[in-house]
């Protein structure tokens, strides 16, 4: 009877630690929808990369009670917290080895919608170039708005966890969205129906979309690559492995568009350099033969050949000037930052800039005779004014707190800024683009997060989003800066106009 009860308890005390083991709850209770290895499938993939926004116990809240409007559930009776706090563990843990991505992979994971069908013109009946997209994270979905009415003529799905901006084809009519886990979605705006999706990476940055429409390229953090895509049918062009000249591997902080130049600029993330790549016909800076035999620039086999440029620091956030010949680039210790001349391929200027300036959502308009960029600050409730010439710092506007997003339009006499981050987060502040003075400042709603800013086509209005679960797009009139109307929004994150994304 003893030795019975031994073994039972053996038993019980085997279960439970088969219960506790976090690879045994993952393969019973994840893998259908994360896949295996933690790559992701219908749910996003589950690696330290892509964890990284949830701190703190967010992630055990998430397994504990699912995400609202989600496909996760509620882990609450399943598993105890003991359980959640391994499983969760686990999830934070690097693989190893490292996942490859590549050629391979990336044509392997296309998903083409068998249910399209092209429509030879718009099946809706407003401006094609006035159509603005709303990307609402709450539950991964994206409205299209009718710029004029502000009617809602759709509302599609994403892949889990948009990122960055979307992009659109130079028509209008298809756009590109891409999501944290490296999902990549063609959409077709004419014929409101997704073509297909394709996964270029397994943690992404953001996309850039050539100027004449045929390629997409892809910012990695994993694996460290950029890829390549055809904008046509979403198939790998190139991959490329990204290492700084001691051969250590890097990620890739964004990808750039410099239009003029046909071709992509890369913010690497952990060694400084900046690479850019041509996708043109007889890319400059190349390189010259070096044989009697051959006269002028030298064969290129490589349809999108890469050029290095080495600086003597990091740069993480850029921004590409109007004429695309001149890189701003942003230090990662967010002290100060450096101007660099891409014809001659050397630094110029280094840039008077403190408190973590974020660049990447710079604007740029005539003061007078002069070409300026503004900037908001991270670290410093700040927004700094840039001579695009001399480099200078022209002038520091004090903030109610750091920003994150500026936008201005052609048609506009104000640049409008975020409060992002403190207690005046629900903000927005109008400065004058020619006096460089506060005019007026905003609150959509109290207590609540407003932040980037869109224009209609016509700069007439200007759309804000109320950032929260339960929140709205208000839209303003650009001239009076009065509020015009609002429609519920579900964290309505970024908002996108065909018009302005594709002419300016």
């Amino acid at each position: 009877m003893i030795r019975l009860l031994v073994s039972l308890g053996s038993a019980v005390l085997t279960a439970s630690a088969c219960l506790a083991d976090p690879t045994a709850l993952y393969q019973k209770h994840c893998v259908e929808c994360h896949g295996e290895n933690r790559l992701g499938l219908i749910g996003p993939a589950l690696l330290p990369e892509t964890l990284g926004s949830l701190r703190g116990t967010a992630l055990q809240d998430t397994i504990r009670s699912g995400r609202e409007a989600t496909e996760m559930p509620s882990f609450r009776d399943v598993l105890n917290d003991q359980q959640i706090d391994e499983l969760s563990a686990y999830l934070k843990t690097p693989l190893d080895p490292a996942p490859v991505w590549g050629m391979e992979q990336i044509s392997a994971s296309l998903i083409k919608n068998d249910d399209y069908k092209p429509a030879p013109k718009p099946i809706w009946s407003a401006d094609p170039l006035n159509v603005t997209l709303v990307v609402e994270t709450s539950d991964h979905s994206v409205s299209v708005l009718d710029g004029d009415s502000f009617e809602v003529l759709t509302r599609f799905k994403t892949p889990f966890g948009t990122r960055g901006q979307p992009k659109f084809s130079p028509d209008g009519r298809y756009v590109f969205i891409m999501s944290r886990d490296g999902w990549i979605q063609k959409f077709d705006l004419y014929a409101l129906q997704e073509v297909s999706r394709v996964r270029a990476g397994l943690n992404s940055r953001n996309i850039m979309l050539s100027h004449d429409g045929k390629w997409i390229a892809v910012a990695n953090y994993l694996p460290n690559t950029f890829a390549i895509l055809s904008a046509d049918d979403l198939s790998p062009q190139k991959v490329e492995h990204v290492k700084g000249k001691d051969g250590s591997p890097s990620r890739v902080s964004a990808v750039y568009l410099a239009a003029k130049r046909k071709s992509f600029v890369l913010a690497l993330k952990d060694t400084p350099s900046i690479w850019e790549v041509f996708y043109g016909p007889n890319p400059p800076h190349y390189g010259f033969a070096h044989d009697w035999r051959v006269e002028g620039p030298a064969p290129n086999k490589d349809p999108f050949p890469l050029r290095t440029i080495t600086v003597k620091s990091l740069v993480e956030d850029f921004y590409l000037d109007p004429t695309d010949e001149y890189v701003m680039g942003a230090s990662p210790s967010g002290k100060g930052g450096q101007v660099v001349d891409l014809v001659i391929g050397h630094k110029i200027a280094e840039l008077d800039l403190t408190g973590m300036p974020h660049l990447g959502s710079g604007s740029t308009w005539k003061m007078g005779e002069r070409t300026v960029m503004a900037t908001p600050h991270l670290r410093e409730p700040l927004v700094s004014i840039v001579d695009m010439k001399t480099w200078e710092t022209l002038k520091q506007i004090e903030m109610l707190g750091s920003g994150f997003f500026t936008r201005t339009h052609e048609n506009s006499p104000y640049l409008w800024v975020d409060v992002f981050f403190g207690p005046h987060k629900d903000a927005i502040q109008i400065i004058d683009k020619q006096t460089l003075e506060i005019v007026k400042t905003l609150r959509p709603q109290k207590g609540a997060r407003a932040a980037h800013v869109e224009f209609t086509q016509d700069g007439k209005h200007a759309l804000v989003s109320i950032w929260e679960e339960d929140g709205a797009v208000v839209i303003y009139d650009a001239k009076t800066l009065e509020e015009i109307d609002r429609l519920p929004m579900k964290k309505p994150r970024g908002k996108y106009n065909v018009g302005n994304r594709i002419e300016r």
